[in-house]
């Protein structure tokens, strides 16, 4: 099979991995377009479902469709061909992020990531508590290695270092939670299944922490939300922090691919994620995450890491809705 052959159940399984990715609030930001001459796949923002409240610059929105683009590129590779990634492809069409031209058969289709395809499937965000088993040495170095890869930057922030993020993060929550049009905005992507294939379902959300550990996220501004128990969440959470040295539309992109290679290898081990994006959601409080020591960068992202149960699975849109 060449790329000129390239069929509709092909296309829909390369989509599907796509979208298989995490967004913010499980909005799904994006649209999949194929332009068959070229034999190159799209992806555009889809504007219609953006968080004008808690992402009003897109940085986030950015992120997620830059996780979706390494499924689509890892999907592409593993059906057998090269893929060649652009990132913001044409400066006169905004709203095209990027895109993933199929440039040929693979020698070895999927060789450079060995086992990563196939945990595009499971990888689930988990809002549970963690064990205090701590993730190994080795791993930390891949995860740190993969973002680098992908064009980010991946710290380990120490235990001190970690009490300030979740401080900030404490804070964070605090104000989202009394600013009435974000509180509505969560509270909106709150959705039980069945419906559109977006949002959060209610049993995905998790229980509180009891003991304040961790600040999770509060969609419904009750505490605990969905009528679920609060539990004590890990003492010492395992938290990296993902950043890029410049802060532009394509380093958003880039941070949502490494973010995604490194949910992909987390999955592969056994690991569960959750996503911490409560402080980088305010501008005076996302520059203090950064950490002096490592200079002038850009925080993107909090990603807490750990064993534990495997989180439930949220909606997605179907291929065919993606496409257009």
């Amino acid at each position: 099979m060449t790329p000129a052959t390239l069929d509709a159940a092909v296309l829909e399984d390369l989509v599907s991995a796509a979208v298989a990715a995490p967004s913010m609030h499980n909005t799904q930001p994006w649209r999949f377009r194929l332009r068959p001459e070229t034999h190159t796949v799209e992806i555009r923002a889809a504007l219609d479902r953006e968080l004008r409240a808690e992402d009003p610059d897109g940085r986030g929105l950015h992120l997620s469709v830059g996780a979706a683009v390494f499924n689509l590129r890892l999907a592409v590779a593993h059906h057998g061909w090269e893929p060649v990634l652009r990132l913001l492809p044409d400066r006169h069409e905004p709203q095209l992020l990027a895109s993933v031209r199929l440039a040929g058969r693979r020698p070895s289709p999927a060789a450079a990531e060995p086992g990563l395809y196939e945990q595009i499937w499971r990888r689930h965000t988990s809002r549970s508590p963690f064990s205090p088993r701590p993730l190994p040495g080795p791993l930390w170095a891949e995860l740190v290695d993969a973002a680098r890869v992908e064009g980010a930057l991946l710290h380990l922030p120490d235990l001190d270092e970690t009490r300030r993020l979740l401080d900030l993060t404490y804070e964070a929550e605090a104000r989202t939670i009394t600013d009435e049009e974000r509180r509505q905005e969560s509270r909106r992507w709150i959705r039980s299944h069945g419906g559109t294939g977006l949002g959060i379902p209610p049993e995905a959300l998790g229980p509180q922490d009891a003991a304040g550990r961790l600040p999770m996220r509060d969609f419904t501004a009750l505490r605990p939300p969905t009528g679920q128990p609060a539990r004590d969440f890990e003492q010492h959470p395992q938290l990296a922090v993902l950043a890029t040295d410049h802060d532009h539309p394509a380093d958003w992109l880039r941070a949502g691919l490494a973010l995604q290679h490194v949910l992909l290898l987390a999955t592969r081990d056994q690991v569960r994620a959750s996503l911490l994006h409560q402080a980088v959601e305010w501008p005076d409080l996302r520059w203090m995450l950064r950490d002096p020591r490592s200079g002038p960068e850009h925080v993107q992202l909090l990603i807490r890491l750990g064993y534990g149960p495997e989180g439930a699975p949220t909606p997605r849109r179907t291929a065919s809705s993606a496409l257009g």
